[in-house]
């Protein structure tokens, strides 16, 4: 399967499973199962789902051919080049490739001089009015072509300002410009732009990133701190008469290159593979130092070498559109783009699969305990009413007895319940006190103040210092915390669970392994090009705080704010069960009690009553096969085994 059918089966996937969420949403609404905690999970489970994209970034230094491999892979359809791919450079700024459907399609840019400002990327995608925007006649090829080259745009200004634009001037730096016999320095016209374009792929939800070379990766802190490390693949182009240059392997030590298993997102290609063909040499020596160069790429990346992809994507392109299939071959773009298909997609649908079978086996089991255990209580009121057929009333004073006393029993108990949800409260209480939002800006606070009174550099590293020091502190207490609510949770579901029979299952765990991961990414950066002796001793402090506090503490406060948000719907979802069980309990011993109560004023509605309740046992046992086939559904569009099928495998286990 290609990538353009892989994408497009994902996305078909996606919205089938949207629905069947959707359908389940409304069966718990139509049958009164529905409650505030539930509503809000599955709701943010569809939200997820529709908001849900597919992130590709291109990354190399300009001359490498990245541009017309985007057009190879993606727009050959279209029978021309769609983004600009000529000689030199032709991506000026970083460009984002997406599709939203209710705004025109058009090209966003915003301008090279907002870097003077303290606003982000992400804010100015707030203000509309702060962008150059350029309808796109998508029925034109040369109109949109000739938009399209906009985001190639320079213009040449003074040093000084483009110092104080971020731009390194001169100097020893690989990233540094330099001024021209006119006294100026040549940069881009544009910050960032957004091209919104309705093609079949990026209307299932992908998004190309197409960044510049060293220049403008460096410069811009959100691609290294947000864009890059959320992409599910970057694709770092080489040039392979030259392998991996100085400047290309200051990017990828710099900006891509990661440890662990998140290598395996991590893909590099090696273009231009025509420069090495020549008639006058054998195939197998022109393979043979194709083969050398991917050896010694793969040595200096220390990535494996099943991991690099010589190709050439002109001639890719040229035979897609000429419908060449010897040409085709030859470029190998078909290897290329197999390889994303069998390591993105199914990376990226293994994600989306466990995280919703998670949170919606989480749901069903509760909803479904809920209905099991109406029909115990109800099956127990049905057998202690049969066991009354032919007795006289003092038989039945002595059953309401029983049932009064198991009453007070189980209001004495609710003592350990309410004692419970106080310790429940104060840890919930300890817990945000180390991961709450507060206590971060608290401690952003303090460092700030701390940064701004530093009369040295190495002052201002140790408060750097400090200030991820004291995170790693508050995680480490938050999962001590974690730890002693859910064992707490756990010791009280087993309590209710043999006194009274409550079937609360399991907790759910939580971790915060994630959130720590992702501030650990950012103190990386902040190291490399933040809390380093040359930048510490050649930078002026206050743009060395201003990049702290307006990129660096930004993606910190982030991260806690998903990690609270997600540690409140976890706090909720291990206490809803509790309190709805307990509910339901205290529902039933009223029933069974005002059963015997009728049935003493007037014997002979014994029999009545017994129907009665075999009639809603009947409806109660509909709505759970009702339940279970609403579940099946689900589980049927993510790909899992019916629910009962995952139940016989439980057992058996």
């Amino acid at each position: 399967m290609t990538l353009a059918q892989q994408i497009n089966a994902y996305s078909e996937w996606r919205a089938q499973l949207s629905g069947k969420l959707d359908d389940f949403r409304k069966w718990l609404s139509d049958n009164d199962l529905t409650d505030t905690e539930t509503d809000v999970r599955l709701n943010r489970m569809l939200d997820k789902l529709r908001e849900d994209q597919l992130h590709v970034a291109f990354v190399a230094e300009f001359s490498r051919g990245k541009t017309e491999l985007i057009n190879a892979i993606f727009f050959a359809s279209y029978g021309n080049r769609m983004l600009p791919s000529t000689i030199g450079r032709t991506t000026m700024c970083p460009t984002e490739l997406l599709y939203n459907e209710g705004t025109p399609p058009s090209i966003e840019l915003l301008p090279i001089r907002t870097r003077e400002t303290d606003i982000r990327i992400n804010e100015y995608r707030n203000f509309p009015d702060e962008w150059t925007n350029i309808p796109l006649d998508i029925e034109s090829p040369e109109s949109l072509q000739a938009a399209l080259r906009s985001v190639s745009e320079t213009e040449r200004i003074p040093p000084e300002l483009a110092s104080r634009l971020g731009f390194p001037v001169d100097g020893d730096d690989p990233a540094a410009i330099h001024a021209g016999e006119d006294g100026l320095v040549e940069i881009p016209r544009w910050r960032h732009a957004i091209i919104n374009f309705p093609h079949p792929l990026l209307e299932s939800g992908l998004v190309i990133l197409d960044t510049p070379g060293l220049n403008a990766v460096g410069m811009e802190p959100e691609l290294t701190l947000s864009l890059l490390p959320n992409a599910h693949a970057v694709l770092f182009i080489l040039a392979a008469d030259t392998g991996v240059t100085q400047s290309d392997l200051a990017v990828w030590n710099n900006h891509i290159g990661v440890s662990g298993g998140a290598k395996r997102s991590r893909l590099v290609v090696l273009n231009k593979i025509d420069g090495l063909w020549d008639d006058l040499k054998p195939e197998s020596e022109i393979d043979a130092e194709i083969a050398k160069q991917i050896r010694d790429c793969a040595l200096t990346l220390d990535i494996p070498a099943n991991q690099i992809f010589p190709v050439s994507a002109q001639k890719g392109l040229v035979a897609k559109i000429n419908d060449d299939p010897g040409l085709f071959e030859r470029s190998h773009i078909a290897e290329l783009e197999q390889a994303l298909s069998e390591k993105l997609m199914p990376a990226k649908r293994e994600i989306i699969h466990d995280n919703t079978h998670a949170e919606f086996s989480d749901i069903f089991s509760n909803v479904r305990r809920r209905f099991e255990i109406r029909l115990s209580n109800l099956q127990e009121q049905i057998d202690e009413l049969a066991e009354l057929r032919g007795k006289n009333t003092s038989v039945v004073e002595y059953m309401m007895g029983k049932i009064r006393f198991e009453k007070e029993e189980f209001e004495a108990g609710l003592q350990h319940y309410y004692a419970a949800r106080s310790i429940f409260s104060k840890l919930t209480n300890k817990l945000f006190s180390s991961i709450g939002v507060d206590s971060l800006r608290a401690l952003i606070v303090s460092t700030r103040a701390s940064m701004r009174h530093a009369r040295f550099s190495n002052m201002l590293s140790s408060s750097m210092n400090d200030f991820f020091g004291t995170l790693r502190d508050n995680f480490s207490r938050s999962e001590k915390e974690i730890s002693e609510i859910h064992t707490m949770i756990e010791a009280v579901y087993k309590k209710f669970l043999i006194e009274y029979g409550l079937k609360l299952g399991t907790p759910t765990t939580f971790s915060l392994a994630r959130y720590r991961k992702t501030v650990e990414q950012v103190e990386n950066w902040c190291d490399s090009n933040l809390n380093n002796r040359i930048r510490l001793l050649t930078s002026d402090k206050g743009k060395i705080i201003q990049v702290f506090f307006d990129e660096v503490a930004v993606q910190v406060r982030g991260a806690f704010e998903r990690a609270n948000l997600d540690a409140e719907m976890w706090l909720k979802s291990i206490m809803s069960p509790l309190e709805n069980q307990v509910r339901e309990h205290q529902i039933q011993i009223k029933r069974r009690l005002e059963s015997l109560k009728r049935i003493h004023q007037a014997t002979d509605t014994l029999e009545e009553r017994i129907n009665e309740l075999e009639h809603v046992k009947s409806d109660l046992l509909a709505q759970i096969s009702s339940l279970d086939r609403a579940g099946e559904h689900v589980l049927d569009a993510l790909g899992f085994a019916s629910i009962r099928e995952e139940e016989e495998i439980f057992e058996a286990a």
